[in-house]
């Protein structure tokens, strides 16, 4: 076998019927023995551990999977193992439903070669019904021009409903600027009261205040006098008042209560009893109906 140059050339097949010498021998990867051209497949040479790279799926009637039953373990022990671990029913229509075009009776299967997905409204149609008047397309979605105020209120109910996160670095919602704004307008709208009401005080304490103070119960043309600064008033109701802000809220004294008796005719209040008598049976004709 072989030549003097060299001697290792060429084997002799392993099968008993052949021994033919082939110069490029084949070794079988099961029996690992040395075989012809012709006897070099398990068939041809009836190798006896060939089952072992035998490989035998089958397809699942239920996910439509692949199953590999082993040589050397039972058909219904592999089934089992499968249909307990690995398989899944949703998977059937995944397999074996055809994805056809959505226009109405079309029937076209689409594959990788003939399928375009619209632009506008992002479906996939056949190659015949690519184009928008053909598959009845919408067209774009027309983008939100408005930002109604019913739109922000339920912005901010959502972000209200979700769980409070660290606000240190997050940029200011619209919910919290709302509440700023809405804040600052009340104290804005409070402060400037306060301001319009001291200076009606300071400007009626300024009016009624000049020329000598003088009281008069009697008569029409009298004043009323504070007790307490001197100041003079037109009506009981406007010293009351003075008395009530700028006495008892300034000075933290206690509330002066003056007791005024009030004429039913022309509504002038008097603190003594007598002067009030005396008014009306002067300037009203001795009658206190109103």
């Amino acid at each position: 076998m072989g030549t003097p140059q060299f001697p290792n050339l060429g084997q002799h097949c392993s099968l008993n019927d052949c021994h033919q010498i082939d110069f490029l021998p084949f070794t079988c990867d099961c029996c690992h023995r040395i075989y012809c051209l012709e006897h070099r497949s398990y068939n041809q040479h009836q190798c006896p551990k060939a089952e072992k790279r035998d490989v035998t799926v089958v397809i699942c009637p239920l996910c439509a999977k692949g199953v590999r039953l082993i040589p050397d373990e039972d058909v219904h022990i592999t089934w089992e193992t499968h249909v307990n671990t690995d398989c899944d029913p949703s998977n059937y229509d995944k397999v074996t439903k055809k994805r056809k075009c959505p226009v109405r009776g079309c029937k076209e299967v689409l594959a990788f070669s003939n399928t375009i997905k619209c632009r506008d409204c992002n479906l996939d149609h056949c190659l015949k019904h690519r184009f928008g008047p053909d598959h009845s397309c919408p067209g774009p979605k027309k983008p939100e021009t408005g930002f109604t105020f019913t739109r922000l209120l339920s912005r901010n109910r959502k972000e209200d409903s979700k769980p409070n996160q660290s606000q240190a670095t997050s940029a200011p919602t619209w919910a919290g600027f709302l509440n700023a704004a809405s804040s600052f307008r009340a104290s804005a709208e409070a402060s400037m009261t306060k301001l319009g009401s001291e200076i009606s005080q300071k400007l009626q304490i300024g009016k009624d205040g000049m020329g000598p103070s003088s009281s008069s119960s009697g008569g029409t043309g009298g004043v009323e006098l504070c007790p307490q600064c001197g100041a003079r008033f037109s009506s009981v109701t406007t010293l009351i008042e003075h008395v009530e802000k700028v006495h008892e809220r300034s000075n933290n004294q206690a509330r002066i209560q003056v007791k005024v008796d009030v004429c039913p005719k022309c509504s002038r209040g008097f603190r003594d009893p007598v002067a009030l008598v005396q008014h009306v049976e002067k300037d009203h004709g001795g009658t206190s109906k109103a």
